[in-house]
């Protein structure tokens, strides 16, 4: 017989026991994962807020994306990319594979459930899930999942993270995320800010010029750029190469210097780059490189005007940190993301079983 703490009422909304683990994710990660325990013959259940698998590339994404390495890193477990797949697969295309993914392992996700909290009960030994409907004949509808092993496989990039920017609410042209563009031709001819020089930033303006608007970006700090390819090989192909005989340091500056060949000093139209290295910076705090598809050419032809950062916004016009004043019809933040597990997920330092 379970006993349960926290006054735990087991009236209060459905309960299902789960013999194997509870995966919370139904993007790449998540269908590996699954796929690998299908393998095995080990139960599961996955636990997906969207109605879809890979939500954030089936709706959050622009449509121009590709994917950034070769397709034989981003492959999943025991299923290669088509061999008619270009190297660098279309957004359509990683949807379809991953899709594809899921029907060939028979992998079937609880879609629209939204879970609410995740906890580890000591006194049954037992993670409690507890979900919530979000659409169908079953919205609203609560259910608890009980099970041993607990897998997180949401990833980074869950809530769009936007800055609080003085008169922001007072400017009256279009304010939108990156994760809600979806192509500049419904910029075509206006005046835009795009916010941030990531990868993400970068993009959103090269799409933008593509379709003969002239975007200023806000480079609001350091950022390494490299090429996504040097003499016809990935750039990250090439980086794991050389790691695999050079230190972490030496490869660092192989790349930059390989970079500054390809690309030139970027400074002059200023993009500064970090203190440390692109492979360092990402092992220590997580910030990816930008890979260059195009961007930097529409840099150097003044084609995006790179801008400092944002002091304050007012009806249709931007204040920069300089003073400098830009009217402007829309603003793009290109700000990133934050993860979300943090909101549902409870823990403590406990003693949880490892296996």
């Amino acid at each position: 017989m379970f006993s349960f703490s926290d006054n735990y009422d087991c009236f209060s909304r459905r309960c299902v026991w789960v013999s194997g683990p509870v995966i919370v994710g139904a993007g790449p990660s998540g269908l590996a994962v699954a796929a690998g325990l299908k393998e095995q013959g080990v139960p599961f259940v996955v636990l997906e807020k969207a109605d879809c698998v890979a939500s954030l590339w089936q709706n959050r994404t622009y449509d121009r994306l590709k994917l950034h390495l070769p397709k034989q890193f981003c492959q999943l477990p025991e299923f290669p990319f088509p061999e008619n797949y270009p190297k660098y697969p279309t957004k359509k295309q990683f949807i379809d594979y991953l899709e594809s993914y899921a029907k060939k392992f028979d992998i079937n996700p609880l879609f629209n459930e939204c879970v609410e909290s995740a906890k580890y009960d000591e006194t049954c030994r037992l993670w409690r899930v507890k979900t919530v409907s979000i659409s169908g004949d079953a919205a609203g509808s609560e259910v608890e999942y009980l099970c041993q092993w607990l897998v997180v496989a949401t990833g980074e990039n869950s809530e769009p993270v936007v800055p609080e920017i003085e008169g922001l609410s007072e400017f009256k042209g279009e304010v939108l995320h990156a994760c809600d563009y979806r192509s500049g031709e419904t910029f075509r001819g206006k005046k835009v800010v795009v916010v941030g020089c990531g990868n993400s930033g970068m993009e959103v303006c090269l799409d933008l010029c593509n379709h003969d608007t002239k975007p200023s970006m806000v480079v609001r700090s350091s950022v390494h750029v490299l090429p996504r390819e040097i003499l016809g090989k990935s750039t990250f192909e090439l980086a794991m190469l050389m790691l695999k005989w050079l230190p972490l340091w030496l490869v660092d500056k192989i790349l930059l210097f390989l970079a500054w060949m390809i690309l030139g000093n970027m400074e002059k139209f200023g993009l500064k780059r970090p203190s440390v290295g692109p492979l360092e910076l990402k092992n220590t705090q997580g910030k990816t490189p930008v890979l260059d598809i195009g961007a930097i050419e529409k840099i150097r032809s003044r084609e995006i005007q790179l801008v400092s950062g944002i002091n304050k916004f007012s009806s249709s016009m931007v204040e920069l940190v300089n003073g400098k004043k830009i009217e402007i019809d829309s603003v793009i933040f290109a700000t990133g993301y934050r993860s979300n597990v943090p909101y549902w997920l409870e823990v403590r330092k406990i003693s949880v079983p490892q296996y």
